[in-house]
């Protein structure tokens, strides 16, 4: 038994001034703790792209003011992600870079009254203009007057519009919304009331509806197409959004596993409870998660991991490409 615990020594990381993020999180594989856990996240990314899969990405929380766009546009352009289910925030500030728009370089250490009194709105250590929101918000709900039918929505077909729209006003910024509407990638937002997309749909004059639990037949469908990799910047709604669509293939009577690859980079704890911290073995219990899933918790701030992991994973994939057909090959909307 000793032999068999003491097989496997450790590999001291040896740094180097060219080394890339992909060599850099190799070096990592022979070391411990959030490293080791890092470099195999990049290496169960990478190989799980040599199957037939569908690839989901949940984000969470604000992680575009915090500069994470432009990973996520590169892992769209670069055919890495197929499904996006986000949160309002993101979607939101990325309409708002999108149309030209910044966040800035702040501090929390700041009094909050006098930002208050400048109309600057803090995310953590990160800045935007609240007047320019409150603009954005207006300009939201007057485009949603003019240009939607009175009929319910999946979040899907009016993020779609959006992205379109962005892409129109402004086809030089890379966005969210704006590629994934020119690239055919759906994108869901479970929550979209709890975002200034939802308080700028609060001004129409005319309410639209949206068709929440269409949503949630659809990724269902999208689930029951291919086995998955899901991959979770944060927790919160679009986490477990993902995750149930197991579930529901179930309940709905089509026999499912759960997903084959799990991926996530979160900070929160399991003892609370609470989904965002949930373990990937606990999603096993639900049969979320496949039994003989590959799994991958990295402990670790999004903004941190996420670009890394990316980095790695683009720089492993360059020239290849993924077998089996695209999903909006297998999909007509």
């Amino acid at each position: 038994m000793k032999k068999e615990y003491l097989s496997i020594p450790t590999r001291p990381i040896v740094p180097a001034a060219d080394m890339t993020c992909s060599q850099l999180l190799e070096g990592l594989e022979g070391c411990s703790f959030q490293g080791r856990q890092l470099a195999r996240a990049a290496k169960v990314w990478a190989e799980a792209l040599d199957e037939d899969i569908c690839v989901w990405l949940g984000l969470a929380g604000a992680l575009v003011p915090a500069g994470m766009r432009k990973v996520i546009t590169t892992l769209m352009e670069s055919g890495l992600i197929d499904i996006i289910v986000s949160t309002g925030a993101n979607l939101y500030h990325d309409y708002y870079e999108t149309a030209g728009h910044c966040h800035y370089i702040g501090t929390p250490l700041v009094d909050d009254s006098t930002l208050r009194e400048a109309h600057v709105d803090r995310i953590y250590d990160t800045y935007a203009d609240e007047d320019i929101f409150m603009n954005l918000d207006k300009r939201i709900g007057d485009w949603a007057d003019k240009n939607l039918e009175e009929r319910p929505y999946t979040t899907r077909e009016f993020l779609r519009l959006l992205g379109e729209e962005a892409f129109r006003a402004n086809p030089e910024k890379e966005g969210i919304l704006s590629t994934a509407a020119r690239l055919g990638i759906p994108v869901y937002c479970p929550a979209i009331g709890d975002s200034s997309i939802g308080i700028g749909l609060a001004r129409q004059e005319e309410r639209i509806l949206f068709d929440v639990i269409g949503d949630v037949l659809e990724t269902a469908r999208l689930a029951a197409l291919k086995p998955s990799l899901v991959i979770y910047a944060g927790g919160g709604t679009p986490k477990n959004f993902i995750q149930q669509t197991e579930v529901t293939n179930n309940v709905l009577g089509l026999e499912m596993s759960g997903h084959q690859y799990a991926i996530q980079f979160v900070v929160d704890a399991p003892h609370w409870g609470g989904l965002s911290g949930c373990t990937f073995e606990e999603a096993v219990s639900w049969g979320k998660i496949a039994v003989d899933a590959k799994m991958v918790s990295v402990l670790c701030d999004a903004t941190i991991a996420l670009p890394l992991v990316s980095a790695s994973v683009l720089t492993r994939r360059k020239g290849k490409t993924r077998p089996g057909k695209k999903l909006s090959e297998l999909v007509d909307w």
